[in-house]
């Protein structure tokens, strides 16, 4: 089971994983400013993370099959938004290339060659959010979590930034042009993904 936090009810999902190494909470400043008649936001705890149980290894298949399972246990029947950040980039491209997705969004993936949890959270821009955020991104630098996620990293960073729909691709939102945007400009941020609502 994964831990999450839900917003709304009705509208299109929109479901948001936060990076590896870091929780839910990184998005709950962009999901209250989200939030509303047209959307449900949805932002579960990746295994070892937050609330979730620690698991030895996590593969990507399997967490796009719970996050469908969760989507449709909370009877969101409508394809979801799923945006990735950082590490769980890999995850979003996962999910929208077995289940229905209206688009993908990715920010910030690490650079090719990330070894540990030092080089995933000084990719992520942590500095650049405002110390009124900070406490929402408080990363986890366990070695055995990295490890439990090291697969994710040997995948070819997709580079998509952009949103995407099966079956094509449509224009979007802009790339932001800060790092760790969900922190650093969550109203900012939260309207760009109103856009593909």
């Amino acid at each position: 089971m994964l831990a999450y936090d839900r917003w709304g009810s009705f509208g299109r999902p929109v479901v948001l994983v936060h990076g590896l190494l870091f929780d839910r909470t990184m998005w709950w400043p962009v999901a209250a400013e989200l939030a509303s008649a047209r959307c449900t936001v949805v932002a579960p705890d990746l295994p070892g993370h937050g609330q979730s149980p620690a698991r030895d290894r996590c593969r990507l298949e399997t967490l796009a099959a719970e996050l469908a399972r969760l989507v449709d246990g909370l009877f969101l029947h409508r394809a979801p938004i799923v945006v990735a950040h950082a590490g769980a980039a890999p995850l979003a491209t996962a999910f929208a290339a077995g289940y229905a997705t209206h688009a993908v969004v990715t920010l910030d993936e690490p650079p090719d060659g990330a070894t540990g949890p030092d080089d995933l959270v000084d990719a992520a821009g942590l500095d650049r959010v405002p110390a009124a955020f900070r406490y929402y991104a408080r990363p986890r630098r366990e070695p055995a979590l990295f490890h439990a996620y090291a697969s994710w990293l040997a995948k070819p960073p997709t580079r998509r930034n952009q949103p995407a729909l099966a079956g094509g691709t449509r224009s979007g939102p802009a790339r932001p042009e800060t790092r760790f945007a969900p922190l650093t400009d969550p109203a900012g941020f939260a309207t760009q993904l109103r856009a593909l609502l």
